[in-house]
């Protein structure tokens, strides 16, 4: 038997009080003599004998009574459980991911738990609670109620592993506390891919279940063609599973309906549509689509404009009809300078500047193309077959680069592309180890330094990156390559100068770093904004001499369309959604899964942990004995003669 204030049983040394007044009462017997001596002293013994049974008797009882008096004060109880005297600390995941938008029996899964958790949590509980973009530690149910009747679905990212480890950073270091962490979700598969649960903790898993998992989603949206009057959108969208209902499809122009198309899932779960709008008009666009079951993935933004062009220098005496080719009139700007009338003041306005096979480098070029790259300019350089050896070493070594060395007379062929390399994103479907591999007859050795883009049958790097300068190491005129007829020739150097500025896209996924350059000059205490009708904020953003870079991490916090904004003049829209990751409707199954324990409700768990945590008072016992024996002391004063 333990007691809750073990402190208050020092009281139990007062009972000495009415044992030392009864062996030292003051009172004494006193003496009558009568004629019949005998008969008297018999009744005087027989008194006194049956007064010191009564007395003992009564203070037995008073004794008795407060003890137990005393005793109930002190509230004894017998633990219910091992667990109930061991001190815990318990963490509560709650996710709040889109996904758990889906309704359940009783309604959407995430209002649910939330109604679940402020009804079935004891007051006095404490705990620390874990969203996925918020973190309660040790708090109470009063105290984060309103918190959790405003909780909402959060765009942050939902991976569990990531949640888990935040959860076990609440706990103490304590190695005797109880630790205990209850996960609510609906736990998507690919959220909990990977996961080994802490055998040093209790875990417990409450999986939320839909009724049902069906779900429409609009993926994503392309340009597929483009004309001087109309732009062909491609939209795709995904299901589930196959049914035969019919899904509309709706595009809108701001508030404006300009289209409606209907897409079926019959016969598979992945649908595609298409809508025409026209090609000189700026659309703030959002596809919308009807869906009974998540609601973030049916509507997805986008922004088609006039964007600015990019602006490319090409400085040469060799044939540039390739460059032509590729940087045409509608995306780029592109401006062919011979080396011998090169204009300074025309290089700082240009995004890229390409040095085509230039025999010998300007004086002075090298402090121009200094400035360019500190400005956020990009430069490529290619070879000329023949170089000025002493002039390109003055140039590479003012840009710190990976000089070229001595040049080798051998045909070598170009068979290793780094597909990972951020300059062939999204180009090749799969990579690709059989093709018809360009060829180069001579080139300049170089170190190993700088980021090896494509490569030669001997290791040798034919392209590289450095920073913000690619360089090639082989000149590729027709007499010494035949790369301008393979099919790199389009993405790369498109590609390079796409990066040379980061125009906006269709859209962005507002999870993650996202970044975007414009063409213009701002004056020093000038910021962009990005700003909606219903809020605004300044991103991350960097100035040079012709464009800003702005870098946006994990922001906007929600989707729609957004304008870039300085000093209340319109630069740039740009669109946000959410990652559709979420949409995929496939859980995980914990059967295979150690050091868990799976509960069917929140209801369920909080029921086992009062239980659990239940402890046996005996107060109310000492108090009816206590009440008893003052009873049994009156009756022995009243009817003990």
């Amino acid at each position: 038997m333990l007691f809750k204030h073990p402190q208050l049983l020092y009281a139990l040394f007062l009972l000495i009080i009415p044992i030392i007044v009864h062996l030292f009462q003051l009172r004494r017997f006193k003496k009558e003599y009568f004629t019949n001596v005998k008969f008297l002293k018999k009744v005087q013994l027989e008194t006194r004998k049956s007064s010191q049974v009564k007395k003992w008797l009564t203070l037995l009882a008073r004794l008795l009574a407060l003890a137990c008096l005393i005793l109930a004060f002190a509230q004894p109880y017998f633990p219910e459980t091992s667990q109930t005297l061991q001190e815990k600390e318990t963490v509560i995941y709650l996710d709040n991911s889109f996904s758990m938008q889906q309704k359940g029996a009783q309604g959407e899964l995430l209002k649910k738990a939330v109604q679940d958790l402020l009804t079935e949590i004891p007051e006095n509980y404490s705990f620390s609670l874990v969203t996925n973009d918020e973190v309660y530690k040790n708090t109470t149910k009063q105290e984060l109620t309103e918190e959790l009747q405003q909780i909402n679905y959060s765009a942050t990212s939902s991976n569990f592993k990531t949640n888990y480890l935040r959860a076990q950073n609440l706990f103490s270091e304590k190695a005797d506390v109880l630790k205990k962490f209850v996960a609510i979700s609906d736990f998507q598969q690919q959220n909990v891919e990977d996961l080994d649960f802490n055998a040093e903790i209790e875990n417990t898993i409450i999986q939320l279940k839909p009724e049902s998992n069906f779900n429409v989603s609009i993926d994503s949206v392309f340009v597929k063609e483009k004309t001087i009057e109309n732009t062909e959108l491609q939209v795709n969208l995904s299901a589930a599973t196959t049914t035969e209902e019919l899904f509309t499809v709706s595009l809108y122009n701001r508030e404006n309906l300009m289209a409606k198309s209907s897409v079926s899932f019959a016969e598979n779960k992945i649908a595609p549509t298409s809508f025409s709008v026209p090609t000189n008009e700026n659309i703030e666009g959002v596809l919308q689509i009807n869906d009974n079951s998540l609601q973030f993935d049916n509507r997805l933004y986008f922004s088609l404009q006039q964007n600015e062009k990019i602006k490319v220098a090409a400085i040469s005496d060799a044939d540039n009809a390739f460059l032509k080719r590729i940087y045409t009139k509608t995306e780029f700007e592109l401006n062919l300078i011979n080396s011998d009338q090169l204009n300074y003041n025309e290089l700082s306005e240009q995004n890229l500047i390409i040095l085509n096979e230039l025999k010998t480098i300007p004086q002075g070029l090298s402090t121009i193309l200094n400035e360019h790259i500190e400005n956020g300019g990009m430069l490529a350089i290619i070879p000329s077959a023949e170089i000025n050896q002493s002039s390109y070493q003055q140039l590479f070594s003012s840009l710190n680069l990976s000089s070229l060395q001595q040049k080798q007379d051998e045909e070598l062929k170009i068979t290793n592309i780094n597909f990972s390399h951020p300059l062939y994103h999204n180009v090749f479907n799969k990579q690709i180890k059989n093709f018809d591999y360009p060829k180069v007859n001579s080139y300049y050795t170089t170190t190993n330094a700088g980021d090896q883009i494509l490569n030669y049958n001997n290791g040798q790097a034919f392209l590289k990156k450095f920073g913000n300068s690619y360089v090639f190491s082989s000149a590729i005129d027709q007499e010494n390559s035949n790369f301008k007829n393979s099919p790199l020739i389009v993405p790369t150097f498109y590609n390079i100068a796409k990066q040379s500025l980061q125009l906006p896209q269709l859209y962005y996924i507002n999870q993650g770093t996202n970044t975007i350059e414009i063409n213009v000059n701002l004056n020093e205490d000038e910021v962009v904004k990005v700003q909606d009708s219903s809020q605004s904020f300044i991103p991350l953003q960097q100035r040079f001499a012709n464009k800003v870079r702005l870098t946006l991490q994990d922001e906007p916090k929600t989707a729609g369309n957004y304008d870039l904004v300085a000093q209340e003049n319109n630069l740039k829209q740009v669109s946000f959604n959410y990652s559709r990751d979420e949409s995929e409707l496939i859980f995980t199954d914990f059967s295979d899964y150690k050091n868990i324990t799976q509960q069917d409700s929140i209801t369920n768990f909080f029921t086992q942990e009062i239980n659990a945590n239940q402890m046996n008072f005996l107060w109310k016992w000492f108090v009816i004995f206590a009440l008893l024996f003052l009873v049994i002391e009156f009756l022995l004063l009243k009817f003990l003669k």
